[in-house]
């Protein structure tokens, strides 16, 4: 089973010592976007991180209100958000609405069909993002807005707090290694809501010019630490897997194990080779993976469910753990597959771990395209900084 965020919705934290007032998100405000739906042919891509209160979901609430939903877009993990990560997501119908879901996700089509979007008017996007480049809500979003460009349809998207959105790391893609986990020229973690994502996407070129509304979140800044009410997603169950997914996920692109198949993904990581480690844990089938790497072999490693969130946030993006692995096993590129390159977004950083420098020295070349981006995106900053 996978440990859930028993916490109110849109509960947070701050760093600093003052009283927390509650965020809240995009969702609740309906005086500002219902009025754009009445009349009008409604699509709506969500999942079920879309939550309108802690008891009823954004397509439930507008189906009740009798909005005229006329489909509800899948992105990746589905609706309901069950689906593991990577597997096609097939179309259906809403048991509790009867509305069409209409699949972004199923290995055929990257866009819906002409004649589905000669059929909207308004397309609601809500799905709660975790502020990563490689994090794929953004991408099916952007994939939509391009759509609704075409068709002339509106966007309007109910915002998020972004739980990395305090810091931006990484290095920024190179678009040649542009693909379904990476679509823009941002660093890895970018530290964007999707409202600021959307805008920034229309800004600078990189979507096509649309018809775009942000709902805003209220009582919410780059500074607030917002835990999520709901897992994103099946192998992201806790705040502390989401803080230490900027590092972690990058073994998606290795021969280790980053934990699938356990109660702790992203959060642990290993491999059978590793004998000198302590640590141990054998990956095995279970509702979030499948065929998790290394699936009933025991894998040695690092448990990093000890480290204070507070230190995470400090560190960033911690290449440590992966320098220190591919030295570990010593077989050299054999180590990295070619998704390494889709998430890192470049190809020096294989180069360079393979030469023998060290992260610190690594991360230290990407600063510079840090403090370029800051400076990009600060005037489609929706929140002060």
């Amino acid at each position: 089973m996978f440990r859930r965020f028993y916490i109110a919705i849109a509960s947070l934290m701050l760093i600093c010592p003052v009283l927390a007032q509650e965020v809240e998100v995009g969702a609740v405000h309906t005086e500002e976007y219902m009025p754009l739906l009445r009349g009008q042919r409604v699509a709506v891509l969500a999942n079920h991180t879309a939550m309108y209160s802690a008891e009823e979901h954004i397509v439930d609430m507008m189906h009740r209100e009798g909005v005229n939903l006329v489909g509800i877009f899948a992105p990746e993990h589905g609706f309901r958000g069950s689906v593991e990560a990577g597997v096609e997501v097939e179309d259906g119908v809403d048991s509790r609405t009867g509305v069409a879901i209409l699949s972004l996700y199923n290995g055929n089509t990257q866009r819906p069909s002409d004649e589905v979007m000669r059929s909207i008017d308004v397309l609601v996007v809500d799905m709660q993002d975790v502020g990563l480049r490689f994090y794929t809500y953004y991408i099916s979003m952007l994939r939509l807005m391009d759509a609704c460009a075409d068709f002339g349809c509106r966007v309007v998207v109910l915002d998020r707090p972004n739980p990395n959105g305090h810091y931006v790391d990484g290095p920024i893609l190179d678009m040649k290694y542009k693909s379904g986990v990476g679509w823009l020229p941002i660093p890895v973690v970018h530290g964007l809501t999707m409202g600021e994502i959307a805008t920034m996407a229309v800004g600078e070129g990189w979507a096509k010019p649309v018809s775009l509304t942000v709902i805003k979140c209220r009582n919410y800044d780059h500074a607030t630490h917002y835990e999520l009410p709901i897992a994103p997603s099946p192998n992201l169950p806790t705040q502390h897997s989401i803080y230490l997914y900027p590092s972690t996920c990058l073994f998606e692109g290795t021969i280790m194990s980053m934990g699938r198949g356990t109660d702790s993904p992203f959060e642990i990581y290993g491999h059978p080779d590793m004998r000198d480690k302590e640590f141990s844990f054998r990956p095995m089938p279970n509702s979030g993976s499948q065929t998790p790497p290394h699936c009933g072999e025991v894998c040695y490693g690092e448990d990093l469910r000890g480290i204070a969130d507070e230190e995470v946030w400090r560190e960033g993006i911690n290449l440590d753990y992966v320098v220190e692995s591919y030295h570990n096993l010593g077989i050299g590129d054999k180590f990295f597959k070619p998704m390494f390159e889709k998430l890192i977004g470049v190809g020096w950083v294989r180069e360079m771990i393979i030469e023998g420098y060290t992260a610190q020295e690594i991360e230290s070349r990407w600063k510079d395209d840090v403090e370029r981006f800051k400076e990009q995106r600060r005037c489609y900053l929706l929140y002060d900084e």
